[in-house]
């Protein structure tokens, strides 16, 4: 597998990104009051760097399939930041359909964005990655 430099740092991000989700939904309710409620902003935070990656990969010349991640993370992570740090909405129990659906929109969209365009790069990144997004999808559910 022959990657330029792009590439990788694609690549790279994109595991990061998942592995810290999965982290992140493993710890979330059993350590709910010290670090969720304290720290969990940070899995928001990432859309900074995220950000910076897709303007270095969309100014390298890259397909729009592979800079759109980080778009797609900041605007979910200004969304979720808001609704959960700012507003302090409680939206998850019960469930408040007018956060959900955008919010989960948001959070599917800049996943899609970082593990579709594995696919254009290598079919066994995309197996992997799709591994770990079953595993991610499976702590979430189970942290709520």
């Amino acid at each position: 597998m022959s990657l330029d430099p792009l590439d990788w740092l694609f690549v790279i991000w994109a595991f990061f990104y998942q592995i810290v989700l999965i982290i992140h939904f493993a710890v979330r309710k059993r350590f709910f009051d010290s670090y969720t409620t304290k720290y969990g902003w940070w899995v928001y935070a990432l859309a900074i760097p995220g950000l910076i990656i897709s303007i270095i990969i969309l100014i390298g010349g890259k397909s729009w399939s592979f800079w759109s991640g980080g778009f797609l993370l900041l605007i979910f992570s200004i969304y979720g930041y808001y609704v959960d740090y700012i507003k302090k909405e409680e939206w998850r129990k019960p469930i408040k359909k007018s956060i959900f659906f955008p919010y989960v929109f948001w959070y599917l969209a800049t996943i899609m964005f970082y593990w579709w365009p594995l696919a254009l790069i290598s079919k066994t990144l995309w197996y992997v990655y799709a591994a770990l997004y079953v595993i991610a999808t499976l702590l979430n559910i189970r942290s709520h």
